[in-house]
């Protein structure tokens, strides 16, 4: 089973990285980007033995604990057989 994590910087949050692709973007004159934010992306492996609750409890163990700052960032993540 795979696990894709994706973190996000929050809303709340200013992101430097994302406004500055936004002006290259807006500098090359793309069309109809309002806003860039820029994330992190995690595709972890999972044992094939555990059951679909268990591997969501590790999951959003691993990403609360390990992946994520949760002062600045939040997680989203979808499991794939």
């Amino acid at each position: 089973m795979k696990a894709h994590v994706y973190v996000m910087l929050r809303n709340t949050v200013l992101d430097p990285q994302g406004q500055t692709i936004h002006g290259a973007l807006h500098k090359m004159q793309y069309q109809g980007v309002e806003d860039v934010r820029q994330g992190k992306y995690f595709l972890l492996t999972l044992s094939d033995t555990l059951a679909l609750p268990a591997a969501q409890r590790e999951v959003e163990r691993i990403a609360r604990e390990v992946l994520v700052n949760p002062v600045i960032e939040e997680y989203t993540y979808r499991l794939e057989p």
